[in-house]
């Protein structure tokens, strides 16, 4: 389902054996870089992405879909804990298992965040120890600035986890494109603006249909492994490939 088409990273040796890769390392140690969590006994790369964004944005129907896609064949499913008012009240949770790459396997920990203010607190435990944030965006024009308060809000929650500022791994969403034939949404300029001015990646999505879903998720990944990755022109001997679309 998530790689259809692959471009080849090369992976050093010294890189899969360092204690570098390893849960105790702060993402302060190396400002800019997260690195996920090696599990060099059990041999696998765990890497935990947060969708984020305001309240009724798209993020737990963008991680609903992505299960939908990922759990046909196992029947899994979201694992969510709901609140009345919203439906998300602490998070979303789905592991999706991305198969081997070099002897270890690669499962994503994807979770979702309330969006809601009032939901801080909860917010900033979800996003402890994250690898990368897609952040979704509603594109409604009268969201616009529920969408900037929230985005504020996580960049001061990246901050006090470490990451320098317009450094943390981040994806955009601009999601509910939809309804772009009721002349509600924003232009993608205008969003671009207010939200993106260090031209982080961003995918224009439609979560209820799946459009860019899966690009969107596939730019966070590529995000998490390339601190793991040297580009295929610095190749080494005995180098892993991995696939990173």
């Amino acid at each position: 389902f998530f790689f259809k088409q692959k471009t080849a990273y090369e992976i050093k040796e010294c890189d899969w054996s360092s204690d570098v890769c390893s849960s105790d390392l702060k993402k302060s140690d190396l400002p800019g870089v997260t690195v996920p969590f090696i599990n060099h006994s059990e041999r696998e790369i765990v890497c935990k992405i947060v969708y984020a964004g305001p309240a009724y944005s798209g993020k737990t129907t963008s991680l609903e879909w992505i299960a939908g896609q990922a759990g046909k064949s196992d029947g899994r499913k979201v694992v969510s804990v709901a609140t009345e008012g919203e439906r998300t009240l602490f998070f979303d949770f789905f592991a999706l298992d991305l198969g081997r790459v070099g002897g270890y396997t690669v499962r994503l920990q994807l979770f979702t965040v309330p969006g809601q203010p009032k939901y801080e607190a909860a917010r900033r435990i979800v996003l402890r120890g994250a690898d990368a944030v897609i952040f979704v965006a509603d594109s409604q024009r009268a969201r616009m600035m529920d969408n900037v308060q929230a985005l504020t809000a996580l960049e001061q929650a990246l901050l006090d986890e470490g990451f320098a500022p317009g450094e943390a791994p981040l994806v955009l969403q601009y999601n509910k494109q939809d309804l772009r034939d009721s002349g509600t949404l924003s232009s993608t300029i205008d969003m671009d603006c207010l939200l993106n001015p260090a031209n982080h990646p961003r995918v224009l999505t439609d979560a209820l249909h799946g459009t860019g879903i899966q690009d969107a998720l596939r730019d966070a990944v590529r995000l998490v492994l390339q601190p793991l990755a040297a580009p295929a022109n610095d190749r080494v001997s005995g180098a892993h490939s991995i696939p990173v679309a």
